[in-house]
This record gives C-alpha cells, structure tokens and sequence, in this order.
C-alpha cells in the first residue's frame, strides 16, 4: 500500500498507539519525520549575504535594525522576530515583530510591489513588551504577541490604517504565536512556559475579536478536550494553574494552521505537534530524538507551503531553517552562517509563494542592533 495512502503515527493523548491516516490532506505526514534528502538537494557554498542555500536558490536583505529601510524613511526596528506577509493589491506586506523589553517592543511592515521592489515601511504598533511571534487572521491583521508573564495580544493592521486593539479576551500569559483555524471559528494559541499550555480562543462572532471564550487543551483518563478558563485575566492565578488536567507543553513556540491541522513547536522538548482538530487527537510530526542524526534542533518559528511543506527556523542549532515534507522527511533548507549567537525567526511566504521572508533576530553582532531581515526567492515547488 501507497505510504502517502495509510500513514503510520503514535497518537499522543489517545491512550495507545493507533494508525491513522491524513489521506485528505497534501500536508499528511507519517509521524514522526526522519532525517533525508530534501527536495532541494544539498545546501551550497555561502553567498555574499553568508547564507548558504540549495541551487537555483537566492537571498537578498530587505532591511537591518537601526538602519534606514532602503527606499523609504523607516529605521528598521531592533530584535526582528516573527512575521507574516499580506496581499496588497498586485504587491504584499511582511509584517515583523520587535522583540524588545521596557514597552520598546512593537511591530514594524515593509510594503513591496508586484515585482519584489521596497516601496514604504512603516510602525503599526508601538509601546509593547517582547513581541515575540503571533499570526495572521483571515481578515487580514497581524496579532502580535507578548511573550511576558502577562502579555497580551495584540490586533494590528498591516496597511497601517486602523490603529493596533489589545485584545484582552485572549487572555493574558506568556504569549508566544497564535494561529487562525477558520473551519471551526477559533484562533489557537501557543505559551511559551515550561509547564505551558495550549490554548483555543473562541470569538463571539468569528472576525471580531473584542469578547469570547478562551480555553485550554486538556488531557483526563488519555482523552483529550477544551475547558475553558475561568480567569482569562491570569490573576491572582495564572491562566496555566487554573484548569485541572490541563495538558503540558515544554516551551511553546511557532503555530501554524493548515487543512484542519494546527502545527505547534516546543522548544523545551525540540518537537513539532500536529493538532488534528477534526478528529480532535495529537501527534509528534518531528521529535529530534527520533528523527536519526536531525539536522533541526532549537525549533522555533513555523509556517507551510501550500505544496505541502513545512518551514521551521531554529533558535540556534546550526541556524538553519529546516523543511519538513509530506512525506515525513527533514532537511535543512537554508543554513545562516557567522551568527551562532542569534536565531531564525519570522518565517512568512509571499501570497504568491515563491519568496520566502525571515530574520536573523540579533544579526553578527549577536545583540539587538545587529537585526538582519531577508528574503529568499528561487524555484520553490508548487506540486509534489
């Protein structure tokens, strides 16, 4: 039998090991990934920007904390982090992150035309704490999120219209990324703790995000079920020692949502889960532990293809950003080097798909001034 027909994987929160198969799905993984080839072939020599890719394959920087953004008025923010790309006419907009203390933190987004060229930058939000990652809704804004203790998470608007919303009904705690699930009309949300949770956001009215029900992933008797959170509000009692049998992840970090399943990264454990929300189980797609000689360690930042393919950045590791395929291999994509002080973050493609954004968060200078933000364009497959 065809493997990509009956997928095998361990189902964690099912009590035991079953087979269950993703057939309906072009990102159905045989978990958990392996080490292989990847599709690219191997990574070549460094190019000028010190990154070294597969062939066909090039970079470019778009932009360099405290520096100009070249075209426009706008000094980049420091400490770039997770980011995410919008539809703008013909053109898009990456949106980035400033993961910064002392209210320094906020969100910067650079606009491009329908051939690549950098045509404005701008601030979409500002006065924050270490806005880590977030994620984008399917009506177009950028929630950034708060990586503090009690941090909130934040609506902006990445056309730079409408001013930034805090919006406090999606609770307050260590945020970390947030990813929209519009088949079932919630936004999920990942914590970046130790002993942290996995959370579901459920609105009032899918779009508006100004009142709902924030709840958490349990795990009772190896079933698993959303209770939600008496205290959204995290005080006295943090939002992760409210709920009874809640379901621990070790440092949550980078969430994606593709075809009823909700991708998350722990970093504390260096897994990727896959939360299958239609049948409402939970899977390990990637533990370096059982992938065999893994090139993807310190995972982090995660976003698709529509192909397929999974794109995870690391925070640290050899500072590469790793593909998983659907076809349960992983393999280093493209490789960052002379930075093993900074990590990878803000993995975003273009609407189109065929230019890839991340940043080297403190560049090679290894502190906040030393942000680099690039983008990756060459013959990203489109079919398998």
């Amino acid at each position: 039998m065809d493997r990509r027909t009956f997928l095998r994987t361990a189902v964690v929160g099912a009590g035991t090991s079953m087979a269950f198969g993703f057939t309906l799905w072009p990102e159905a993984l045989g978990y958990p990934a392996k080490a292989g080839p990847g599709p690219y072939g191997p990574l070549g020599a460094a190019d000028a920007n010190g990154i070294m890719l597969p062939q066909g394959f090039t970079s470019r920087v778009i932009a360099r904390s405290t520096e100009t953004v070249p075209g426009t008025d706008h000094v980049w923010h420091r400490a770039p982090d997770g980011g995410a790309c919008f539809a703008d006419g013909a053109g898009w907009i990456y949106v980035s992150n400033a993961e910064l203390d002392g209210r320094a933190g906020g969100v910067s987004a650079v606009r491009f035309d329908s051939d690549a060229n950098v045509t404005d930058a701008y601030t979409i939000l500002s006065g924050t704490t270490r806005n880590c990652a977030g994620g984008a809704t399917p009506w177009n804004t950028w929630l950034s999120c708060e990586e503090t203790k009690r941090g909130y998470v934040f609506e902006t608007d990445p056309f730079g219209v409408e001013p930034a919303v805090r919006r406090d009904a999606m609770g307050r705690f260590a945020h970390e990324a947030a990813a929209a699930d519009p088949d079932r009309e919630v936004i999920y949300l990942t914590e970046d703790e130790s002993d942290g949770g996995f959370y579901r956001f459920v609105p009032a009215t899918w779009g508006d995000l100004s009142s709902g029900t924030l709840q958490v992933l349990t795990e009772v008797g190896g079933a698993l079920s959303w209770a939600t959170v008496p205290d959204p509000d995290g005080s006295p009692a943090l939002t992760r020692k409210q709920v009874a049998g809640m379901k621990v992840f070790d440092g949550g970090e980078g969430c994606y949502y593709r075809n009823g399943t909700c991708f998350f990264t722990t970093k504390g454990d260096n897994r990727v889960w896959a939360y299958n929300a239609v049948d409402n189980t939970i899977a390990i797609a990637y533990d370096d532990d059982l992938a065999g000689d893994p090139p993807l360690t310190g995972v982090d930042n995660i976003t698709g293809a529509t192909v397929g393919d999974l794109y995870v950045a690391e925070d640290g590791g050899n500072m590469e950003i790793c593909v998983i395929t659907p076809d349960d291999v992983v393999a280093p994509f493209a490789r960052v080097t002379e930075q093993s002080s900074s990590e990878l973050c803000g993995v975003a493609f273009n609407p189109a798909g065929n230019r890839l954004y991340f940043s080297s968060q403190l560049g090679t200078t290894g502190t906040s001034s030393g942000g680099i933000t690039y983008e990756i364009t060459g013959p990203f497959r489109t079919s398998l």
